[in-house]
């Protein structure tokens, strides 16, 4: 399937959502049916198909997309105008009309609780909308005192066509710089009443250290890969005379991988020669015995001067350890000392009264951002752990989700936060670290540790 399709069935998805907000289910069934047969019947076109099904799921359109997708003959004029009246275009369109600032006055902000040294804080982000354009985030300390405000102005954007995003990023970005800033230690003097906090207008654009790790291979980074793997052109002029044939050149080494810990043996350094090595039973660094490695597991590529890292699809995932607070997705995974967990959003609440109609009686519930599950081998789930809040603590003595039997677990391991619709995975310093699987394609430098099943390795590049 073509990144094209791939890419317009993902903006298909976040379009249809954006409907049925905006009570436009009809509209939103009609765009997933027709984006779920324009491409090949796989996970992603059945994954579209099953939205439009729970959004409704007598429609006409659903059952003769699931026909079309199957083979099955049948009369398809639903589907057929759907395909007429969805496409590229339309879905274009509705873009630019998502992207259409929609407010005035001002858009819903961020609220969060933060624990720190012992005392919860609370960050508050407020815009005041295009009449006033400027967005503003407080901490709020002792139940209510601001202790620091932070305001930026955002006037030369509100011509811009996709202001609405631009403005929901920056409180977004605001929002975690304060959070950061706080666990920074940056605020402490005001906390202690030796400084005075009060209101800070900046101009330069939020500054939060919080990494995002990549997702997919850029479209210019695939170019750029293509051109180099292709073929020198063939040039037309008369032909030179043969030489003798010179002794081939060795591959260049560009980088060698340490293995820090394995369990099954092999050798203590990989430095495999040429620009592209794979990670595997099948490749060049081969992990003899691992067990969750498979045969293509993960691909190291040199380009330019840097080393990148590529997840191949179908395997257990290759893991890089985190040196900074990481922005997860839900479903994004992660290991915690031998421990893989998965970070996910909570089910809808299934907890209304019978028809009596009686409530079901239960434990009090508290508000939950998201939760961890526990992944076993083979794929079967664990523990199950639904954050506090926005907050989840993982450790071997102190935490939400608890591993006391794990000896490469820290008393406190580690910290899953969700500000500002961001979930921020943290490292609390731990002995053995923390590794998040990397979906796409990611850059190396040295000392990276990765982690492919129960091996860890480190890159070095000081040959270079």
């Amino acid at each position: 399937m073509s990144d094209s399709v791939s890419e317009s069935r993902a903006v298909a998805g976040r379009v249809a959502a954006w409907l049925v907000e905006r009570s436009r289910p009809d509209e939103a069934v009609a765009l997933l049916c027709a984006w779920a047969v324009l491409g090949p019947n796989d996970p992603e076109g059945q994954a579209l198909l099953a939205d439009a099904l729970r959004i409704d799921p007598s429609a006409d359109a659903a059952q003769q997309a699931f026909e079309r997708m199957e083979g099955i003959d049948g009369d398809h004029a639903v589907l057929e105008a759907a395909l007429q009246g969805f496409g590229a275009e339309q879905l274009k369109a509705f873009q630019t009309e998502m992207h259409r600032p929609t407010f005035r006055r001002a858009q819903i902000g961020f609220n969060n609780n933060v624990n720190y040294q012992g005392a919860v804080y609370h960050v508050q982000t407020e815009d005041s909308g295009l009449d006033a354009p400027h967005v503003i985030t407080h901490l709020f300390a002792d139940g209510g005192r601001v202790i620091k405000s932070h305001k930026r102005n955002y006037h030369d954007a509100v011509n811009r066509d996709d202001v609405a995003t631009f403005v929901k990023g920056l409180m977004k970005a605001q929002h975690l710089e304060m959070v950061m800033k706080l666990k920074g230690k940056e605020f402490d003097p005001v906390i202690a009443g030796e400084a005075i906090g009060g209101m800070e207008t900046f101009t330069e654009p939020p500054q939060v250290d919080v990494r995002k790790l990549k997702k997919k291979k850029d479209a210019a980074q695939k170019a750029a890969a293509a051109a180099a793997a292709a073929p020198a052109p063939v040039s037309a002029a008369a032909p030179v005379p043969a030489a003798a044939p010179a002794a081939p050149a060795a591959d260049p080494s560009y980088f060698s991988l340490v293995v820090m810990r394995s369990l099954t043996g092999g050798p203590e350094r990989y430095a495999p020669t040429g620009d592209v090595n794979i990670i595997g039973s099948g490749g060049s660094i081969d992990l003899p015995g691992e067990v969750f490695c498979g045969r293509d597991e993960a691909v190291l590529t040199w380009r330019d001067g840097t080393l990148w890292l590529e997840d191949l699809d179908g395997g257990n995932g290759v893991f890089l350890r985190i040196r900074t607070p990481v922005e997860l997705e839900l479903g994004d995974e992660f290991v915690v000392g031998d421990q893989l967990l998965r970070v996910e959003r909570n089910p809808n609440p299934d907890d209304g009264p019978d028809p009596a109609p009686t409530y079901f009686y239960s434990s009090p519930k508290w508000p939950s951002s998201f939760r961890v599950v526990q992944v076993f081998e083979g794929g079967s789930l664990g523990a199950c752990v639904v954050a506090r809040g926005n907050t989840l603590q993982v450790g071997s003595v102190v935490g939400d989700l608890v591993f006391s039997d794990d000896p490469l677990v820290d008393p406190q391991h580690c910290l899953i936060e969700e500000h500002a619709g961001t979930v921020v995975l943290t490292d609390l310093n731990s002995r053995t670290g923390l590794f998040v699987r990397i979906r796409g394609e990611q850059d190396l430098t040295q000392g990276d540790e990765l982690l492919i099943g129960r091996t860890r390795l480190v890159v070095d590049l000081a040959q270079q």
